[in-house]
């Protein structure tokens, strides 16, 4: 064998090894999640995900393959420096995309994809300000000893096999290109129409195995390919077929029937939406949850709390769509990611300010543009953001920017100034940020001294719980809403492997312009319902959001619909279904209609792809 040929497969054989060393590295980190696991399910993990291992050892032979070509005809200076380099680059890349995926998995749950990309490039200090800064230099340092050792590893065994000009130089140039040109196999994955994708690597009821099965690179390879072509994404029916199921799930009446009683008190009452950072179910006793967030708790005690109510999606930037355009959180995607698709997405803000004269103001300790998040709320229609650069620099003691109890306190100035200038009816969206990673708060609660996270929980709980005494004490209460969910779904308890108990929420309403005495309420719903809910409560319009419907109508669809990388689930009170997006096989699959409701899942998604495209 020439050594042209042989540099090749050298250069294939060690970059497999990585990716193969690489996963019992993944589980080794992750063995207190991974459950109780066998030697036989370390090796399928590792034979099940050899495929996507060949294909991305094919996509990094490429460049060795070329080069290894050109260096049949010469052995200049330039040309081994392009092989040094690119050995360089490729163990960099192979170090950053390891240790940044064994950073975020125990956090997000999933492989690695774009989005910590889009989050970084938005605002590298929020993105950043979830890793507390030991983590930060020990993944550094972590990642530099893993790129010089990859950097060694592959210079040592494929970058010492060096073709040299040959007599027969034209029979081993065709030889070389031929095997060049076979790379294409493994790359693909297969001879079939369907091409090497994430699917390839489930074999397991046990999820932690088939994502330690899935390599990292490719996992970010195909995320980074999936975000714009939307109108191929997620065809499981013709168009007429699957605008006839939306169609019959989700038509909003618009108005309430003369039947309902008003849900306020008064025709235009203010209105204070606030969006909890990552709380959940779990934290309120009420739920079924632990003691933590006593004040939410007592709170929904005394106004409507919706019990069966879901978070739409995994992160702030799919959550605040769901909330205020009521458009539902993409598994593959982020509304927010493309300017010119938010500026024509629907918009409650926007219909309280056109229709209705609402005045309108944001605020959020942290940077508003982190996410693109700035291009959205003016898109949407606020007429006053209020962002970390608006608190001065000894209030931003935050990694998030200022902290919770700093943003309450001044919603609370600005609204005891507006009363005094201020006849119009008021939407004020308050989105807190201490409950984060790395729960750092200016707040000690002795009951969870051994425990960060339930503490920062605790601490953004009791500064909720100050401003709604403040505003319930005042007279502004008689005419106030006040609407109160997380985000997205909670990061407590941590490694929540159902679906379910993931993305439950709570939903609360409370304010004295509330027309309903305190219950707990079983109807079935997720963020995308708050849109029809309060637009119809107000008496009107909502026919621009699809994808809502009225919590309080009795004729309207009663579901949950809500998505995450991998996964998409619909919930009825009878019915649950959640889907694998990447196997397209079921993760839930629940109920005596469990059949219609996963078309109905299916049917949403692809229509939500469809809207992504068309807007």
């Amino acid at each position: 064998m020439s050594k042209s040929l042989l540099r090749i497969l050298a250069f294939f054989g060690i970059y497999l090894l990585i990716f193969i060393l690489l996963k019992p590295v993944f589980m080794a980190v992750y063995s207190s999640v991974m459950g109780d696991i066998s030697a036989a399910d370390r090796f399928n993990v590792i034979w099940h995900g050899l495929p996507m291992d060949c294909s991305m050892a094919g996509y990094f032979t490429i460049i060795p393959a070329l080069l290894t070509i050109a260096g049949i005809w010469t052995d200049s200076r330039a040309l081994r420096v392009a092989n040094q380099v690119y050995i360089a680059f490729s163990a960099a890349l192979i170090s950053i995309v390891t240790v940044s995926d064994l950073a975020l998995y125990g956090y997000w749950n999933f492989r690695l994809d774009t989005t910590p990309f889009f989050y970084f490039f938005s605002s590298p200090a929020s993105a950043l300000a979830s890793v507390s800064t030991w983590t930060a230099i020990l993944g550094f340092v972590v990642c530099i000893l893993l790129a010089v050792a990859l950097y060694f590893m592959i210079g040592l065994t494929a970058g010492r096999v060096r073709p040299s000009a040959a007599i027969r130089s034209i029979r081993s140039t065709i030889a070389t290109v031929v095997l060049t040109a076979f790379l294409f196999i493994p790359i693909r994955g297969s001879f079939t129409v369907s091409t090497m994708n994430l699917s390839r690597s489930y074999f397991s009821a046990n999820q932690r195995l088939n994502h330690a099965a899935i390599n990292p690179l490719f996992s970010l390879m195909y995320s980074a390919t999936h975000q714009s072509d939307f109108s191929s994404q997620f065809r499981y029916f013709d168009d007429d077929r699957a605008r006839d199921i939306f169609a019959g799930l989700s038509s909003p009446s618009g108005i309430l029937t003369d039947t309902v009683a008003p849900l306020f008190t008064i025709d235009k009452p203010d209105i204070y939406i606030i969006i909890l950072e990552s709380f959940s179910a779990h934290l309120m006793p009420s739920l079924g949850g632990e003691p933590i967030a006593s004040g939410l708790d007592s709170i929904a005690t005394n106004g409507l709390l919706f019990s069966n109510f879901y978070a739409s999606g995994a992160r702030t930037d799919r959550a605040i769509p769901a909330i205020l355009s009521a458009f539902p959180a993409q598994p593959t995607t982020s509304l927010m990611k493309f300017a010119k698709k938010i500026e024509h997405a629907p918009s409650l803000p926007r219909v309280l300010r056109d229709s209705l004269g609402y005045d309108m103001a944001y605020y959020y300790g942290g940077d508003a543009n982190f996410t693109n998040m700035l291009a959205y709320l003016v898109s949407s229609g606020f007429d006053r953001i209020v962002s970390d650069k608006d608190f001065p620099v000894s209030k931003r003691t935050s990694k998030w920017g200022a902290h919770d109890h700093i943003v309450f306190e001044r919603v609370w100035d600005d609204i005891m100034a507006d009363t005094t200038g201020n006849d119009r009816p008021v939407l004020r969206v308050v989105q807190t940020s201490s409950s984060h990673e790395p729960f750092e708060v200016p707040y000690s609660d002795p009951r969870f001294s051994d425990s960060p996270r339930k503490n920062a929980f605790a601490y953004a709980d009791r500064s909720l719980t100050a401003f709604i005494d403040s505003l319930s004490a005042s007279p502004l209460w008689e005419r106030s809403v006040v609407i109160i969910t997380p985000d997205h779904y909670g990061v407590y308890p941590e490694h929540l492997d159902d679906p379910l108990a993931r993305h439950h929420v709570p939903l609360v309403i409370t304010g004295g312009a509330v027309n309903r005495e305190p219950a707990v309420i079983g109807t079935t719903g997720d963020q995308t319902a708050i849109a029809s809910t309060l637009l119809s409560a107000l008496g009107t319009d909502d026919s621009a959001f699809a994808f809502s419907h009225d919590l309080f109508d009795p004729s309207a669809s009663d579901y949950a619909f809500f998505s995450e990388p991998g996964m998409a689930a619909f919930v009825t009170p009878t019915d649950t279904v959640a889907i694998n997006l990447d196997t397209d096989t079921p993760v839930i699959y629940s109920g005596p209609a469990s059949d219609a409701a996963a078309d109905k899942c299916k049917a949403i998604l692809q229509i939500i792809y469809d809207t992504l495209s068309e807007l």
